[in-house]
């Protein structure tokens, strides 16, 4: 999975969980906060893309990544070493 399908699968997660983002289009530099998620939001959008991986995050590695971009990242860096 690449870096790019990883931020379409958050982007993916995110519109099921916020409303209003049917016609946005995804960035790295995206900031889940600034499209309206709050914490649980967040908290579920990450839980969706784990599901969707089949992998498991400890729930303190999600604090780190301050941009959808980043978190693709920190999944990319799960799955390469799953």
């Amino acid at each position: 999975m690449t870096r790019q399908e990883l931020i379409d699968l958050i982007g993916m997660k995110a519109r099921e969980i916020l409303p209003g983002l049917d016609d946005h289009a995804f960035a790295g530099t995206d900031r889940l906060v600034d499209l309206g998620a709050n914490s649980v939001d967040r908290a579920e959008i990450a839980m969706l893309v784990q599901e969707a991986l089949s992998l498991s995050v400890p729930r303190v590695e999600l604090f780190g990544p301050k941009n959808i971009g980043e978190l693709a990242d920190l999944f990319l860096k799960k799955l390469d070493a799953a």
